[in-house]
C-alpha cells in the first residue's frame, strides 16, 4: 500500500494573506487540525508551509478563542497565517510507502504530512488514514481465524504458510511478518472450514502458535457494511 491510496485529495488549503481568525474557523468548521498553505503555480499549488491549531492558539491573544466562530475579539486580529506557517515542513511523495508515512509522522511528532510531488501539493495523508489502512490489513467480510505464531524457526513464512494450506478446505486471506520484542510473528487470517486443521497443522510442524482470535461476522455470512 502507498500514500496515494489512502490520502485526502481533495484538501483544504489557505494563502499566507489568509487572517488567522479565517484559518481558524476553517478548522472548526471542517473539524481539522491543520492546514496546507500554499501560493498557486503552474501545473498546481506550490506548498509553502503549514499551519497548525496549536499554531494558531500560541499565536491569539490570551483572553482570545481563535477557533469561536463568531468571536468578536478575535475578529480584530490582523496576524496572517504566512506569519506563523512553518516553512519546510516534512512532506512525503505519493509513491512512497504508507508505513514510511507511519515512520516519519512518529519520529518528527507531527499527525499528519502533505504529500507533494515535483514541489505540488497533491494531498494530505494523516495517522487517521493510516490507521484506516491498518484496520484494512485484518478487516475479515467472512467467518474466519486470526492465527499470530512464532515464526523463528520459518526462513519463508509465506512458503510455510502455503505448505500448511494447501489440500484444505480453507482461504489464506491476509498474511502480515512483524518483530514482538525481537521475535519475528506471523500474522494469518484464514477461512474456511480447515481452519482449525490449519491451526492443528502449525503445532504439529512445530511452530508456536501465540495467538487464535475468531474474527468476522457470528453467522458466517458477509459483514454488514
Amino acid at each position: 500500500m502507498i500514500v496515494s491510496m489512502w490520502m485526502t485529495r481533495d484538501v483544504q488549503t489557505v494563502s499566507p494573506d489568509t487572517p488567522i481568525v479565517e484559518a481558524a474557523r476553517l478548522m472548526a468548521s471542517r473539524r481539522i487540525r491543520r492546514l496546507p498553505v500554499v501560493a498557486a503555480g503552474p501545473g498546481g499549488e506550490r506548498l509553502l508551509g503549514i499551519v497548525t491549531a496549536t499554531d494558531l492558539l500560541h499565536a491569539a491573544p490570551p483572553d482570545v478563542n481563535p477557533f469561536a466562530l463568531h468571536s468578536a475579539a478575535a475578529s480584530r486580529s490582523i496576524v496572517k497565517v504566512g506569519e506563523l506557517l512553518h516553512h519546510e515542513p516534512t512532506t512525503i511523495r505519493p509513491d512512497e510507502p504508507v508505513e514510511a508515512a507511519a515512520a516519519l509522522m512518529r519520529a518528527r511528532k507531527v499527525g499528519g504530512l502533505p504529500v507533494v510531488r515535483d514541489g505540488r501539493l497533491v494531498g494530505l495523508i494523516t495517522e487517521s488514514d493510516v490507521f484506516r489502512a491498518f484496520v484494512s490489513l485484518f478487516a475479515a467480510t467472512h467467518r474466519g481465524l486470526r492465527v499470530t505464531f512464532d515464526a523463528s524457526h520459518c526462513a519463508h513464512p509465506f512458503a510455510t504458510v502455503a505448505a500448511l494450506a494447501v489440500g484444505q478446505p480453507l482461504e489464506v486471506r491476509s498474511l502480515v511478518v512483524s518483530r514482538q520484542e525481537d521475535v519475528p510473528v506471523c500474522v494469518v487470517r484464514v477461512e474456511g472450514s480447515g481452519a482449525q486443521a490449519f491451526v492443528d497443522a502449525l503445532w504439529a510442524a512445530g511452530h508456536r502458535v501465540l495467538n487464535v482470535l475468531a474474527v468476522g461476522p457470528a453467522d458466517g455470512g458477509p459483514a454488514k457494511p
